[in-house]
């Protein structure tokens, strides 16, 4: 995974911390956050979107950990998302493209499972009915979200 993959903005907008196999820590400046990033492994699926799952730390809103989920196709309204890590699931709530976990107590579990898991495995429904998965390793993740909580802390 380059940088270029996880859609750098201009110079001074965001500050890359580093690549850790499958994922990217970066900081922004405005809003101030600090993030482990990652794509999906390649599928042969097209979408409406380019996905990404992340982890992040907005310290100015007392957010720490938050996970967020673009989803490769819009999601047909009213069906679950769910995330699997192992044989641990968890239910998302989600928009139209995007998924998060329901509230901070969610976001701590799913990142204790992230933190010792290989895959990550998104499932939802797509508005025109078929179903649709991403895959996430999580080699580096652990490494990412560290550089991302310690970038925030040494702002």
């Amino acid at each position: 995974m380059g940088l270029g993959v996880l859609g750098v903005s201009p110079a001074g907008a965001r500050d890359p911390l580093g690549v850790f196999n499958a994922w990217g820590a970066f900081r922004d400046k405005a809003p101030h956050r600090c993030y482990a990033i990652a794509q999906p492994d390649p599928t042969r699926s097209k979408g409406d979107w380019r996905p990404f799952a992340s982890v992040a730390n907005w310290p100015e809103r007392g957010v720490r950990n938050q996970i967020h989920i673009r989803l490769r196709k819009n999601r047909k309204p009213d069906t679950p998302v769910t995330l699997s890590i192992g044989p641990r699931k968890f239910e998302l709530v989600g928009g139209t493209a995007d998924a998060w976990a329901p509230n901070p107590r969610a976001d701590a579990a799913i990142v204790r499972a992230m933190r010792s898991g290989e895959w990550m495995i998104i499932n939802a429904r797509g508005e025109r009915g078929g179903g649709f998965v991403d895959s996430y390793k999580l080699r580096g993740l652990a490494t990412a979200i560290d550089a991302a909580t310690v970038a925030c802390v040494r702002r």
